[in-house]
Parts: structure tokens; sequence; C-alpha cells
């Protein structure tokens, strides 16, 4: 058996992120980030099913271009 505490990975290391995650990261609301993952062609999205996930790079390139939201 594993330790389930040894394989979690804090999230601001992870390559994706819940949406709860994105918005203790980055200090932003879940539903200001829920409206940014409606947007057409959301550049940070991923789509697994019925699940979205961040990409945190690609919403850190996005938000490093932003000056308000």
């Amino acid at each position: 058996m594993t330790d389930d505490r040894a394989l979690q990975i804090p999230f601001w290391l992870k390559l994706n992120m819940t949406i709860q995650e994105a918005a203790q990261y980055s200090n932003i609301g879940e539903t200001t980030i829920r409206g940014l993952l409606k947007e057409r062609a959301c550049p940070f999205l991923l789509k697994i099913g019925n699940k979205q996930l961040i990409k945190r790079n690609e919403f850190e390139k996005y938000l490093a271009d932003k000056h308000y939201l």
C-alpha cells in the first residue's frame, strides 16, 4: 500500500489545476474563472469529459498579458 499523502502534489506545481485550485492560486474568484473558461477558444481550458481543468502555464501566461478582467 502507498501513503496517499506521499502522492499529493502541491497544486502550484501541478500541470493542471481544478477551478478551486486556480482560484486559490490566482486570488481570482471561482465565478470569474468559470466565466473565462466559457470564452471561445480559451487558451488554458482542458476538458476531460465534463470535467474542466486549468492548464497552469497557459493560465499564468494569460494573466500576465491582462491588466483587468
